[in-house]
């Protein structure tokens, strides 16, 4: 009986959860193109067809939502202005390959190896660079450096103020409110600017209300696939963590079942697809885990009514222009926060390892991957140059691998 109730569950209810689940990802989905140059109409589409994607390979069982990847954001910006977007997303998809590959070796292997070849002492630094390589674009957008039209007391203004009210809820915000910080400062910053006389609503006059989003379709350079395989990496460690995470708020092993190589194979598949259409990889979201533990809606339907409210919300031109009009500053703003964060993140990695980062070899590891990853390091040339958070990645496995470990007790 209790099973008919759950069935019966009403239409209108399961819809407006589901659209609370998409509004709780909404800020963070629509950044990360915002960010990287990318249509904001293709990653709602990208997110919600990689969602599907994830439900389908997973057997509709874990009551999570995907949307675009926060640890590709520098790697994107990086990519498309040396590849462009088309190659971009031709890298993306390769890396959402690896994800496949992890997930199968995972199927035969267990992860053991997974640890091994990527311990924290590789992944906290990778992470770390992935969030500190393009420190200086945020800066850049946050003094008006990339705007025409607002000078820099005015970005100054915007900027900060759009960065101290995603602290402020962040820190002190209670239920709802904690889950969208990002989404506060942005609409805060944009209403200032809207005051302020800055925003161009050129773009939202020329949109039609309803049209199919800009998707770009892949093409492949060796240059662009190497750049964006290891950034993959981390992610796809994170990934397991994102799986525990839900696990614990709903009582249930998804490690187990439906297995970590599902859920994986359907992480992997989403990214591929989103790059296919030109969207942001896609990445299981933690805003919506909080959502679910504040709202106990653990029914992944909700999760898939989510998906088909994005790809329906994605043909609606108007918003897509509309979300393009938000002004450098205030992006920039969150970015310098969000950046700080991911480094952050993987500072954690490294501290919950409980490592010591002054035994020689966890020096040597570390320092290289931060100076190589940070500082401009690059080898070789043309179409196979590594540089970046690519170098770093491949950098620290192979110090990691070469290296002695240090005896117990050492």
């Amino acid at each position: 009986m209790r099973e008919a109730a759950s069935q019966a569950e009403s239409w209108p209810k399961v819809i407006l959860t589901g659209a609370q689940m998409l509004f709780v990802a909404f800020g963070a989905l629509v950044l990360v193109p915002l960010l990287t140059g990318l249509d904001p109409s293709v990653a709602l589409f990208t997110a919600g067809v990689g969602t599907l994607v994830f439900h389908g390979v997973t057997r509709q069982s874990v009551p999570v939502f995907l949307a675009s990847s926060f640890a590709f954001i520098a790697p994107i910006q990086g990519s498309v202005a040396s590849f462009g977007v088309s190659a971009t997303m031709g890298g993306l998809m390769a890396a959402g390959l690896v994800y496949v590959a992890i997930s199968q070796a995972v199927r035969l292997k267990g992860t053991a190896w997974l640890h091994r070849l990527l311990p924290a002492v590789v992944v906290g630094p990778v992470i770390m660079v992935i969030g500190l390589a393009l420190a200086p674009v945020a800066v850049s957008m946050a003094t008006g450096e990339t705007s025409d039209n607002i000078g820099y007391g005015a970005a100054i203004f915007l900027s900060m103020t759009s960065l101290l009210v995603t602290l402020v809820l962040a820190v002190f915000g209670r239920g709802l409110l904690r889950l969208v910080p990002i989404m506060g400062g942005i609409v805060t910053g944009y209403f200032l600017a809207l005051l302020m006389g800055v925003v161009d609503f050129t773009p939202v006059h020329e949109a039609a209300w309803l049209s199919i989003p800009s998707f770009t379709a892949p093409s492949f350079h060796w240059a662009a696939i190497l750049f964006m395989i290891p950034v993959a990496i981390a992610p796809a460690v994170e990934h397991i963590g994102d799986m525990v995470a839900i696990g614990s708020v709903t009582r249930k092993n998804y490690l187990e079942k439906p297995g970590l190589h599902r859920t994986l194979l359907g992480d992997g598949l989403a990214t591929s697809v989103a790059a296919l259409f030109g969207g942001p990889p896609n990445t299981t979201y933690s805003e919506v885990t909080g959502a679910v533990t504040l709202t106990r809606a653990f029914n992944p339907k909700y999760m898939i009514v989510a998906a088909i409210i994005a790809i329906v919300l994605a043909f609606l031109s108007k918003l897509g222009a509309l979300l393009q009009t938000i002004p450098g500053p205030v992006m920039g703003g969150i970015m310098t926060l969000l950046f700080g964060s991911i480094a952050v993140v993987g500072m954690n990695t490294l501290v919950r390892a409980g490592q010591s980062l002054t035994a020689p070899r966890n020096l040597v590891v570390v320092s290289l991957i931060l100076v190589f990853g940070i500082g401009g390091m690059q080898f070789g040339g043309g179409q196979f140059t590594l540089q970046g958070v690519s170098l770093a990645a491949l950098v620290g496995i192979a110090l990691n691998w070469l290296l002695p470990r240090e005896q117990e007790g050492e």
